[in-house]
């Protein structure tokens, strides 16, 4: 039976009125997270350009944020998947790499440095003073823990790495390293070198037969799926590389700046690797590397560090001196502590045990703006970071 025609086009005509009803309501925004909520207002105050924060269990991500802009200028929004130059982030991944060459039995700790690096034998100590500096034998060789906890003595770099600190090869940097005056007899205070680290990936090179950079690739960069994590970003890469600021002239915002410690541009195959603080890299590859520590040194059915290793590089190495360093981790004075390393540009990553998390802090600042306001930002991550772990 046919409808009548006048009883089909009013049919007709509250359907689409509802249709138009439907497509004109606005959709209902997504709540921000916890996470992003706590970080927007740095954003909204200029204080903050953009981050990724990311934050796991040993199992799996429980959150991954990002707020505010990879590039200011040209509206793009941060990304997951965003780039970042982590520093000195670097230092604790290449004392984790380190420390597979003592699980194997090839370095010990109190090995003394000239055992693998003979251009180190003969170096000498400052004595005296600004007006009658002398110097003379120290009291010891400086050791393998030395340079990996920074209590070496040795100066955070050497005249060749100026302008930037990725110039010449790794061997040539440490033997300038090798020709230098010590600033302190070894183990008698802390001094935060880069020195030392990139004198322990010198090791690495030796020891190991493969180049410093190959050996991070093979033992963990390869078989944990990091594979945005490099010294030489590609042309791809570089295009996802969130840009650097730093605060403006007048201290209420930020300007665009860039990384003055290294050669541009970045894929420029002369530019040299850096141990203590050449890396890039993403959250998603840096929760692969916490996770596996998290899990006491292994992952997914393998294992990369002994938990003894783990243990020794995560403790406290520098003793009763003011600062509380491990093996290229800043860590807590407490055995069991937490354990991690910040960046020059403001990155982080903290790893808890005993929280059973870890979090990733992804920014690109060469300092924040409006006076104290920047100290805010990390610890607003963390804080609420926190509330996501695991019951107990």
């Amino acid at each position: 039976m046919h409808t009548p025609l006048r009883r089909r086009t009013a049919l007709a005509t509250a359907i689409a009125a509802s249709l138009s009803l439907f497509v004109a309501a606005p959709l209902r925004a997504e709540a921000p997270s916890a996470i992003a909520a706590a970080l927007q207002p740095f954003v909204e105050s200029h204080t903050l350009a953009g981050a990724v924060t990311l934050v796991t269990d040993k199992d799996r991500t429980l959150a991954v944020d990002t707020v505010g802009f990879a590039d200011i200028a040209a509206g793009k929004r941060m990304t997951p998947d965003a780039i970042f130059w982590i520093a000195s982030m670097s230092k604790p991944i290449t004392a984790t790499a380190f420390m597979v060459l003592v699980d194997e039995g090839k370095v010990s700790l109190d090995d003394p440095v000239e055992k693998f690096l003979p251009e180190f034998k003969g170096q000498k100590v400052a004595s005296g003073d600004a007006k009658n500096p002398v110097t003379k034998v120290p009291v010891h060789p400086i050791t393998v823990r030395n340079v990996l906890s920074h209590t070496s003595g040795l100066p955070p770099h050497s005249p060749i790495e100026m302008p930037t600190l990725d110039l010449f090869p790794l061997a040539e940097r440490v033997k300038s390293y090798a020709a230098m005056t010590l600033m302190s007899e070894p183990d008698s205070s802390y001094k935060y070198s880069n020195a030392g680290i990139n004198t322990a990936g010198r090791i690495i090179e030796v020891v190991s037969g493969m180049s410093y950079e190959q050996f991070l690739q093979e033992k963990f960069f390869t078989p944990l799926g990091m594979k945005d994590t490099t010294f030489t970003p590609s042309k791809s890469q570089i295009a996802r590389i969130a840009k650097s600021y730093k605060p403006n002239a007048a201290k209420n915002g930020l300007e665009e700046t860039v990384v003055s410690q290294l050669k541009y541009p970045l894929d420029d195959p002369s530019r040299q690797p850096m141990p203590a603080g050449g890396l890039f890299s993403t959250a998603e590859d840096l929760a692969k590397f916490c996770r596996m520590l998290l899990n006491g040194g292994q992952l997914d059915g393998r294992r990369y560090i002994s938990e003894k290793a783990l243990r020794t590089m995560t403790g406290n190495q520098t003793g009763n001196l003011p600062t509380s360093y491990g093996l290229g981790w800043a860590v807590d004075k407490n055995p069991g502590g937490p354990f991690g390393h910040g960046g020059a540009y403001a990155t982080n990553m903290q790893i808890n045990p005993g929280a059973g998390i870890a979090t990733i802090y992804l920014v690109q600042h060469a300092g924040y703006p409006n006076g104290d306001e920047g100290k805010k930002v990390l610890p607003a991550f963390q804080k609420a970071a926190a509330a996501l772990a695991p019951k107990r």
